[in-house]
């Protein structure tokens, strides 16, 4: 791999001019949206109008049925280099030494990441080049991850004095503790066989094949019963926090409502009877 500019070794992007083009680029028209972040110059920066296209595109994509499977990923070298440290410099300059606007970015952040979770469709972060504190939280907020080989990962804010305090939210959901905590206190970046053997991330593949093989794991999503994915989707993070006994109790619930689908019913015929089934859905 080529070296990189040493804004990645900080885990953040440092803003030049806007691109003069689309920010966000939102491809695919059936059941698979594929949403590719295109500042490359920027290294695909969480600045404010990276989250503000982000979260319109997410909200529209909450309500849009049709769409099963959604794919996010990054323009240039870089999947993602975290936040955008000369907007948040910038932001330092008001009179309040930029608290407002910090409170701001952060919790318009973390909406756009817990926006992800609750999205009914799955989404899978196409990771490659790096993946560094906000770009690390959002590969971690993803539903799943394939990266390619030789992409790095980092929570490295305390290499400049910020310790990545909000990636370490989805970061800590995702792996080990101690695991975590490492890297939260180290700054290192791990690479994507790491990342694997960790659960950050679903496989590795060779760059040439990142692409088709994250629009394989989509399509195989997008073919299953678009209901039965969306409210497995829910009841999966809704029971990680309950003990044992109401786990089971909840997710019984949701199986009984599952059973109760047409289209289900009609699945599981069509598997006694040895033929595809005929959903209702589009």
């Amino acid at each position: 791999m080529a070296s990189l500019p040493s804004t990645l070794a900080l885990g953040f992007a440092q803003a030049d001019t806007e691109s003069k083009m689309t920010i966000l680029e939102r491809r695919g028209t059936g059941a698979i949206a594929h949403l590719h972040m295109n500042a490359p110059e920027r290294l695909n920066a969480l600045s404010d109008e990276m989250l503000s296209a982000l979260q319109a595109q997410l909200d529209e994509l909450r309500e849009t049925e049709k769409v099963r499977a959604v794919i996010l990923s990054g323009a240039g070298k870089a999947f993602c280099a975290g936040h955008d440290l000369k907007q948040m410099t910038a932001g330092r300059q008001a009179s309040d030494g930029g608290k407002a606007y910090f409170k701001d970015l952060f919790d318009r952040c973390a909406h756009m990441m817990q926006t992800i979770r609750a999205l009914p469709q799955p989404v899978i972060a196409q990771v490659h080049g790096i993946a560094t504190a906000a770009g690390c939280q959002m590969v971690a907020s993803c539903d799943l991850a394939v990266a390619a080989q030789g992409t790095r990962f980092g929570v490295n804010g305390v290499n400049i004095g910020l310790f990545c305090s909000t990636p370490m939210v989805a970061l800590s959901r995702n792996i080990a503790r101690k695991q975590a905590f490492e890297m939260l206190t180290t700054g290192r970046f791990i690479e994507a066989e790491r990342a694997e053997t960790l659960g950050l991330i679903n496989r590795v593949v060779p760059i040439d094949a990142l692409e088709a093989e994250t629009q394989a794991l989509a399509q195989t999503i997008a073919d299953k019963l678009a209901a039965a994915v969306k409210i497995g989707k829910s009841a999966f993070y809704e029971q990680m926090d309950m003990p044992l006994d109401e786990a089971y109790a909840f997710t019984g619930e949701v199986m009984v409502q599952n059973m109760l689908y047409r289209d289900t019913e009609e699945g599981i015929a069509a598997f006694l009877d040895k033929r595809p089934p005929e959903w209702t859905q589009d």
